[in-house]
């Protein structure tokens, strides 16, 4: 078996605290792969420096360093959770920072296992001292990257961000997403990234790497050149309403009468439209307070119009006095999608009866919301079936997919005011981006604040509405019908060839 030797192992090169500082370094620089930055050759590059200072460790070193790079990415990338906390919570800065800290030192124990793991089994395969096989930088470690990256993603409800794969929308990788979701173009940036440390240390064949290299991406290009689904029907005319309301004010019960009439005087200035989406909980009251009067009215104007609408809004069980984060479908058909994966802290308080009056944070309005059926009938509207995610939802490949092939466009509303004028907006932005490339489906998505958008089906984003100001987004969609491998399979081939290749690794060694 080819192998690195001694002098040629990058992990001699990065012995002590200067592997632990790449380590960190390499873990900060991540998040700038992603949006806004979108400088994605990081993507390949900093998982490489983490490779490279992996080898020749214990394992306890090897957890050390993985728990290093999480913190680094963890908290550049998500440090949108500190203006949530801090600004939107009422904590103070001080206990706003722990908290951050806390999350972000949970999340880099994926990145501290993977570590464990990889220098275990280095040593195992080891056979002596400073001979590592190449087959660590090949196969184990980006089979272990995206099995974590997956883990990470439903695990204690799952948290999806700063995936390798959606760092790729725009470039040659982003071809695999259709065919294996944005976990199999994980696993192609993190097998890139094992080519280039074998490149840049392996001597005399750093050709070979480099040839399998541009094999892979070209391979992927050219994967994304085939077209999975068909168009369906006439193209659609949508309007996507953005209406700026401060997160501060939004709840207040003086702010609803205002609220209304913000979204009903941008409704009526695009009756036009073959569909007008309303952001998340746009109207701050439930439905039944509002259905005699403010939703009769509404419901007749748009058929009048001929015009279908999408409103975010709170509803209730009033049998068993759950209330739930919904869209409301008006016009030619009417009908409720209710939130089904909720966001801990924001849609529901867990260990509610311990931590519910300690600090403001925990008692947020509206922030004792029930999940709904991850089965309920698709909503209907201006002619089409939508597949319909309410904010955090569009991170789970898997679950948007769920509305596939059923649905012809897929619609997402947020309220990423939470997150302040943050990376948070951008990211969302980008993984909505990835799941209209997974699906083959235009995706429209209508935000509070922003970023409020239309994504073609190749993941492309046409057209923004600009941050932080009132605006009506209006352009042009074309419905979708077939479905990508991706939507037949969801995440288990990915998953099962990285675990069989682990499986066939530890068969061959034990062999």
């Amino acid at each position: 078996m080819s192998r690195l030797s001694a002098h040629d192992s990058p992990g001699v090169l990065a012995a002590g605290w200067r592997g632990d500082l790449i380590a960190l370094v390499a873990g900060a620089l991540l998040p700038l792969a992603f949006a806004p930055y979108h400088l994605f050759p990081v993507a390949v590059l900093s998982p490489a420096l983490l490779f490279a200072v992996l080898l020749t460790l214990t394992p306890a070193q090897g957890f050390r360093r993985g728990w290093l790079f999480g913190l680094g990415m963890f908290g550049v990338g998500v440090s949108w959770i500190f203006v949530s906390i801090h600004e939107f919570g009422s904590a103070s800065v001080p206990l706003a920072v722990l908290l951050t800290l806390l999350f972000v030192s949970f999340m880099a124990l994926y990145p501290a296992l993977l570590g464990f793991i990889a220098a275990y089994t280095v040593n195992w395969w080891r056979s002596t001292k400073g001979a590592v096989p190449v087959v660590e930088l090949l196969v184990v470690l980006p089979a272990l990257w995206t099995l974590f990256e997956w883990w990470r993603g439903w695990f204690l409800s799952g948290f999806p961000w700063l995936n390798l794969g959606v760092s790729q929308i725009g470039t040659p990788l982003a071809g695999l997403a259709p065919l294996l979701g944005e976990y199999g173009v994980s696993w192609a940036a993190a097998f890139s990234a094992g080519l280039v440390v074998l490149a840049v240390f392996r001597s005399g064949s750093r050709w070979r790497y480099l040839v399998v290299l541009f094999a892979l991406w070209a391979g992927a290009a050219l994967a994304g050149q085939i077209e999975w689904t068909q168009p369906k029907g006439k193209p659609l005319k949508v309007a996507l309403l953005q209406g700026n309301v401060p997160q501060e004010i939004k709840w207040l019960p003086e702010q609803l009468r205002p609220n209304l009439e913000l979204y009903t005087g941008l409704t009526a200035q695009h009756w036009d439209s073959d569909l007008i989406v309303w952001p998340e909980t746009a109207v701050t009251a439930f439905y039944y307070q509002l259905r005699d009067g403010f939703i009769s009215h509404l419901q007749r104007a748009a058929q009048e119009h001929n015009t279908d609408l999408l409103v975010g809004l709170p509803i209730t069980d009033q049998d068993t006095g759950r209330y739930y984060n919904a869209m409301m479908s008006l016009g030619s058909s009417q009908g409720f999608y209710r939130k089904y994966h909720l966001v801990p802290f924001g849609d529901f308080v867990p260990f509610e009866e311990q931590l519910r009056g300690l600090i403001a944070f925990f008692d947020l309005p509206m922030s004792s919301f029930s999940p709904g059926s991850p089965d309920q009938p698709l909503l209907e509207a201006a002619g089409h079936k939508i597949g319909i995610s309410i904010c955090y939802e569009d991170a789970f490949g898997a679950e948007v997919i769920r509305t596939l092939p059923e649905a012809d466009l897929l619609v997402n509303v947020s309220n990423d005011a939470w997150w302040g004028d943050s990376f948070g907006p951008h990211q969302h932005l980008q993984i909505a981006s990835m799941r209209a490339l997974e699906g083959g489906r235009p995706l429209v998505r209508a935000t509070n604040t922003g970023i409020t958008a239309i994504i073609d089906y190749r993941g492309r984003i046409t057209s923004t509405a600009p941050q932080f100001e009132v605006a009506a987004l209006t352009g042009v969609i074309q419905p979708r019908q077939g479905a990508t491998p991706y939507v037949r399979w969801g995440n288990l081939p990915i998953v099962v060839l990285m675990a069989g290749m682990l499986g066939m690794i530890f068969l061959r060694r034990v062999g």
